[in-house]
Formats: C-alpha cells, structure tokens, sequence
C-alpha cells in the first residue's frame, strides 16, 4: 500500500486522467439505471403461496387482478347512462389495447363492483402478460381515464408507479437537504474550503460508478428500484469516513516536512495509505462483507439492496484509495486553500488541536478507572432502550406505505371506502378433488375462526380452487394468525393456500429461516477479517457483542416510533401497527458494517500504539485520543445524509433512516467512547491474545500499520515512552 501511495504521489495527474475516463463512461451508463430496476420483489419465490400462484395461472388461466380502476362521482349514479357510457368506453380501450381480461359490472351485474350508495363502480383489469409489466401499465393508465367522472387506480403497479417516481423525488430532496449541510459541516470540521470537497468529491465518484455496477447487474439479475436510495446513503455516508481518515492522516504526515516538495508529498502520501489507508481497505471489505449477507435471502428486495450496498461501498472504497489520493497529491499543501477565518494550517495548529484531544484521552482514562461500572450501568441503558422490540409484531407491505398524498393510496382508501371496508382474502387449490374433498375442505375451512366466506372459483379434474374471505387488513398480524390456522386445518387434505396474507407469512416465515445463516455467516467473516487487521482473537469477539448492543438500541427506536406510532405526526407517517420484517434485516447488515467501520478507526490506531509501547493503557487511550475526534465527526457528517434519508415519503425508508439515526450516534458516542475503552481496559493484555501458530502467522502476513517515524506519535503532551527491547506480544 506504501508503494502505490507513494506512485500515486508522484503520478498524480496520470491517475486522475485514467479516473475522469472511467468516472465519465460510468455517469453515462449508470445515468440509465432507472430504466432497468425491477418493482419491490418482497415475496420468497420458492413459498407454498408462489406455487398457489403459478397453479393459478397455470390450471385456470391468466386471473390476475393487476389495476382496480375506481370511477365514482357526486352527482352521478353508476346506473347513470352517462356515468355509464363513459366507463364502458375506457374498458373498451383497454380490451382493444390487449388486456386479457376487464371485469365490470355492466357486464357481469355483480353487486360487489358497485358501491352500496350507487356513486361508484369498479373494473378489474389484467394487464397483458408479455412485456415489462409497468410499461404495460404506463400504457393502460391514459386509457383508463374516464371523462366525466373521477378515475382512480389501485393495486401493485400503480403502487410501484408512485414508489419510482417517489424514490426519485426523495433522493432530489435528500441532496437538497443533506448535501449543504454536509459541506458547511465539512468546512468546520476539515478546517478549509478545499478539503471540505473532498467528501463531495468521493461520495459523487462513488454513486456514479454504483449507478453503473447495478445496470450491470441488472443484465443477469432483478434489482428492485429501492436500491437506489442504499447507494445514495451509503455512497455519500462512508465517502465522509473514508474521505475524512485519509484526508485527516495526509496532514498529519504531511506536516512531518517543513517545505513539502513533490518527493515529500509521494512519501507522506505513501505512508497516509501504509496507514489510514489500509485501514480503509479493511472497512471496505468489512462493511461490503456485511452487506453480502442479504444474498442469502431468496427475496429480490433484500437482494437488491445487498446489490447496491456493495456497489456503493466497494466504489467508496477504491475511489479513496485512488482518486482521492491523486487529487491530494496535486494538492499537497494547497489542500489548505481557503482556511476558515481563524483556523491555522495543519503543522501549525497543534496547540487548537492538542485541546480537544486532550479531552478525548481525559474521558477515555475517566472510563478505564472505573471499567465494570461503565460497562454495567451503559449496557443497561442500552438494553432498556432496546427493549421495545421485544413486542415487535411482523408484516408486510401495503398501500400505506406510500404517503398519505400518493395517488395509489388514496385510491387502495376509496376502494376500502365505497366497496365493504377493508376484506382480506387468501386462495386454496386442492389437488386431486372430488366432490366429497372439496365439500370436506370447505367444512374444514368453516371452522377456522374469523371466515366471512368461502367461494368456489373453479375447478378441473386435477384442481379446485377456493378463495376464503375474511375482514381485516391482509398484512396485519390477525390475518397471518388466520392463514396459518387455516393451513393447520387443511393440513390432513392435498391443498395449499395462497394470497397476499399467505405470501406474507411465508416472507416472515422466510426470514426467520435464512436469518440464524446470515448472522453465522456474518460472525465468520467479520471474525477473519478483524483477526487479519487486528492479529487477536479477543478483539473481533468484542467488537461484535459492541455492535449488537448499539444495534438493539437501534431497533428499539424504530419499533416504539414505527410500530408502536409514537412521533408519527412529527415524522408523518401513518403506523401501521407493524414492522415491515425485511427492514430489521436490512438495518441490521447496514449498521454491522457501518459499526464495524468506527471500530476498525479505533482499533487501527490503538494497535499502532500497541505495536509502539505494549502499554494496553497507553493504547487505549492513544486511539480515543487520535479517532475521538475523527469518530464522532465522521458520524456527525453522516447522520446528516441519513437525515436526509429520512425525509422520505416511503415509511420503510424512512424508517431505515430513522434507524440508522439512532445507532450511528449511539454507536459514535457511547459505544466508542465508553464501552470500547472500559472493556478493553478490563481485558488487559488479553485484548491482544492469540494462540501460537496463529500469532506467528499473523506477524508474517497480517495487517500491521506504520506511519512516518516508525511510531505512532504518543499522546499529545505526553514524553514518548521507551519502545520495548525484547519479547514479542499479541
């Protein structure tokens, strides 16, 4: 890594010319992106109601109900012969623009299109099969305009139509808000008008290349439009991180030279990547590690956003490691263009500097006095603020996760509204009937409590088909219950149910399967990569139970807030009594890797120091000193992307903003800087500890830092202690 920083050093403008190239062609490709995402795909293909679905289609023809056209009017009936005329004429055009099958009461008589005050009717539309499914819908919505009366359309792809064109919106307000905010921030923070662009800099290259990746991906695999916001947050969010620890480690390295020349800013460049930036190169891979744990699930939203994730965090990663350090070493000492008023140049600060990281080692010995007591009453609060999901409930989505303004929502609302209130339904195919089965499985299907009805549709000599009704909303925990005493019932019979509710349970179902694989499969790979950048077995074991700590924290905020609606007016959401299962998930590999991120700034440092004194102490509280300040900076330019994040009319994505709020705080401030520090300080020298062979190997070939001189500076303020003799430790 010292070799290539130092080439980088000395071949700037080579670097940078091969860059623009790469970054141009991305812009313009990635640019597409929209184009080529998929809708939310929250359903597990491979579930009992995926295979009720495709017998559906299969055994009884195309029945699918894709747009629910809603025509009502004030002053008209739909018996009206105008009201009437209008609404057959919009059918028409869609049968004459290739739907399958257009459902109305004109044709059929049936009292459930009609509302009971006779203001209203509905059609149910198929949209052709063939195709991109939302460009069909494009097509259909002109023609299903109705003059005269009010048209509103319901149902999934009017849904996911609004969902694009908010994901869209939301990224637009977000950079509206955050991207300001984030610069003023980095002035203060970065100290000067230049340095402060680097963040800007980074997180542009880093989305733009996402952009492309995931267009790419998109030729062999669906990724839903979701993702794009991930590689907006996490793009944006660890370009600051990364983008501040190099930038940070460059003036520090570079300060060790009076009169920086070309050969001095190659070699201090080249010492900022032998450090800070292989420190990078392990958080990179840790957090995109993270991430590629929602491979694991069969759902192509979790997928996605396991896509574009790693995208943006592997884009993040190589551009600090190479444009970055490029524009730095054009730079050199020009970095310091456009100081803020009062701030001094890097070199000449260390007195302004020396104060606050004095603070940060006065806390961190503060903590290490009194070890069991921090651990103790700080775990508490942390569990106590976590205890809310112990009550979690678990569902999926609907239309209220749109905002109350999305015009899919409103029409799910007047459907509800003119025709019967909320009516949940699940389908039943049983295999092989005859009459005295599909009498049998009725009367079993009776006495599951809470049927309104039961109905059969159709049946073949090889199936029978049954829709089972119920009240209620499908995605609450009451409609699950049902579907799963109604499986119970019908266990005794060759039958399987489907529906929405049914596809519901098998995604929580889904989820709870796949989740004890990630969390193995996260633990391992989290424990080899810390052990390689760390070289002790101790050290990866803590800094998981630190991250689950500051996680459950997390995911007690958001069940109090989004299930439980407290602080919904101020948020404006609407509750709907539930979490959303595929968003903890989703949290969780975010926040791991992001966790994992501050831990390896830390950590990289108080081995540095190790490496220097073998003073466990020393150590400690040498790495608060020099990250402290780095940390919680870090975060704070963070949670104002994230709060950008927030802002989002989609509830989930909101509540994954909200989330991730709460734990980046937590996790910048309480957890590094007074549980890190108080249970390393109890561990000792056992921080440190590995096994023979593995230490052996671990000095031939892990991941050990240097920085100019050979050490790590010490403690501002503090004489340099002798460095060791003999002996060697871990």
């Amino acid at each position: 890594m010292f070799t290539w920083g130092a080439l980088v050093g000395r071949r700037p403008y080579l670097v940078l010319s091969i860059a623009a190239v790469l970054v141009a062609l991305c812009a313009v490709f990635g640019s597409g992106v929209f184009d080529s995402l998929s809708d939310g795909g929250f359903d597990d293909p491979h579930s009992e109601s995926a295979e009720v679905a495709q017998v559906i289609d299969d055994q009884f023809g195309d029945q699918r109900v894709d747009v629910v056209a809603i025509y009502s009017s004030t002053d008209l009936t739909a018996t009206d012969p105008t009201f009437q005329s209008a609404v057959q004429e919009a059918v028409s055009r869609a049968r004459e623009a290739g739907s399958p099958r257009a459902v109305s009461y004109y044709d059929t008589g049936n009292p459930a299109l009609i509302s009971a005050d006779q203001h209203a009717t509905r059609v149910l539309i198929t949209l052709p099969a063939d195709g991109d499914p939302l460009d069909a819908y494009d097509i259909f919505e002109p023609l299903l305009k109705a003059d005269g009366v009010t048209t509103q359309l319901a149902g999934q792809f009017a849904l996911f139509k609004d969902a694009n064109q908010q994901v869209e919106h939301d990224i637009v307000k977000a950079e509206v808000i955050s991207l300001p905010a984030v610069f003023v921030l980095s002035l203060l923070v970065f100290g000067s008008l230049t340095a402060a662009l680097m963040p800007t800099l980074v997180g542009a290259v880093a989305v733009a290349g996402a952009f492309a990746l995931v267009r790419l991906i998109t030729h062999v695999a669906d990724v839903s439009v979701f993702s794009i916001n991930v590689i907006t947050l996490m793009g944006m969010g660890l370009a600051i991180d990364y983008a501040l620890f190099i930038v940070a480690r460059f003036r520090e390295e570079l300060g060790h030279f009076p009169t920086p020349d070309r050969p001095a800013i190659a070699t201090a460049m080249g010492h900022t990547l032998a450090t800070a930036g292989r420190t990078v190169f392990f958080s990179g891979v840790i957090v995109a590690a993270s991430l590629a744990s929602l491979l694991l699930f069969p759902e192509v939203f979790l997928k996605s956003m396991g896509y574009g994730g790693m995208a943006a965090v592997l884009v993040a990663m190589i551009a600090s490691l190479t444009v970055l350090p490029a524009v730095l070493g054009v730079l050199g000492p020009r970095l310091e263009w456009g100081r803020v008023r009062g701030r001094k140049k890097a070199g000449k600060r260390r007195g302004r500097r020396a104060a606050p990281k004095q603070r940060w080692a006065a806390i961190a010995r503060a903590v290490m006095r009194r070890p069991v007591v921090t651990i103790v009453s700080v775990t508490l609060v942390m569990l106590a603020l976590g205890s809310p999901i112990l009550g979690a409930k678990w569902g999926g989505v609907d239309e209220r996760v749109m905002p109350s303004s999305s015009p899919s929502r409103q029409a799910a609302e007047a459907n509800a509204d003119y025709f019967g209130g909320e009516v949940s339904s699940a389908d039943v195919i049983v295999n092989h009937p005859t009459v005295q089965v599909i009498s049998d499985v009725q009367e079993a299907i009776k006495g599951v409590d809470g049927v309104a009805a039961t109905t059969l549709v159709a049946e073949n000599a090889d199936h029978a088909w049954l829709q089972v009704d119920w009240a209620g909303r499908g995605q609450i925990p009451a409609s699950q219950d049902l579907v799963r005493d109604l499986r119970t019932a019908l266990a005794p019979y060759d039958a399987e149910v489907g529906g929405a509710s049914a596809a519901t349970v098998d995604l929580v179902d889904s989820i709870a399967h796949t989740l004890p694989r990630m969390a193995l499969v996260v633990a391992g790979v989290m424990f080899v990569l810390l052990f390689i950048a760390f070289g002790s077995l101790i050290l990866p074991l803590k800094a998981m139970v630190m991250n689950a700590i500051s996680i459950s924290a997390s995911f007690g905020a958001v069940t109090w807030i989004f299930q439980d609606g407290h602080l919904s007016g101020f948020l404006r959401f609407t509750s709907p009594g539930y979490l959303d299962v595929t968003q903890p998930i989703l949290m969780l590999a975010i926040l791991f890797g992001l966790s994992m991120d501050y831990e390896v700034f830390l950590l990289s440092r108080v081995r540095e120091e190790w490496d220097r004194s073998h003073d466990n102490e020393l150590a400690v509280v040498t790495g608060v000193q020099r990250t402290g300040w780095l940390i919680t900076s870090a975060a704070l330019l963070l949670s104002v992307v994230i709060a950008g994040f927030a802002t989002s009319g989609i509830i989930f994505l909101k509540m994954i903003g909200v989330g991730m709020l709460v734990a980046v705080l937590l996790d910048a401030t309480v957890v590094r800087a007074l549980l890190v520090p108080a249970t390393m300080r109890l561990l000792g020298r056992a921080n440190w500890w590995a096994p023979g062979p593995l230490a052996r190997w671990w000095e031939r070939h892990g991941h050990r830092t240097h920085d100019s001189t050979g050490t790590t500076g010490g403690l501002d303020g503090i004489p340099e202690p002798p460095a060791p003799t003999a002996g060697r430790h871990l």
